[in-house]
């Protein structure tokens, strides 16, 4: 029978790593932005969308070469999949304090506005807008209905 420390390993090994995770979430966040289904994107990159909802819950580690081809398909530079990468993880802001030394940033604040279904739909709207005139319009209506900075 194994002992408990060989559980706990066991069960530590099994956890998708926080980078996958946060990458993973990346894909899903443009995909959807998108309006692109996971079986869709799939097909694109020549997998089922089961493997495509592993890469998304950071189950299953994604390697340089698809990565590239997730970039190419989600038309994104590579680094989007890294942006907004808490400090702990060492994202870019923990790497610029220590090597500039500059301001902190809000400890425990995170901003999951990008995440929730009404900007992914607004998002997905505005972009449905064929005229880039009108589209230009509908910038400006929503920036003046907001407060100023």
């Amino acid at each position: 029978m194994p002992s408990g420390d060989t559980i706990e390993r066991n069960y530590k090994e099994h956890r998708p790593s926080p980078i996958d995770v946060h990458v993973g979430g990346r894909v899903r966040l443009r995909r959807t932005l998108l309006g692109m289904s996971q079986e869709r994107l799939g097909e694109a990159l020549g997998l089922t969308f089961q493997q495509v909802q592993k890469y998304e819950r950071g189950a299953n580690r994604i390697g340089a070469s698809r990565l590239f081809d997730l970039a190419r398909v989600l038309d994104v530079p590579i680094g989007f999949f890294f942006d907004d990468m808490s400090d702990a993880m060492g994202g870019s802001m923990a790497v610029t304090r220590r090597v500039a030394g500059f301001a902190e940033t809000q400890d425990g604040f995170e901003d999951d506005t990008l995440h929730r279904r009404e900007t992914l739909e607004l998002v997905r709207a505005y972009y449905r807008i064929n005229d880039p005139a009108v589209r230009k319009r509908v910038f400006d209506l929503i920036k003046s209905l907001t407060p100023s900075e």
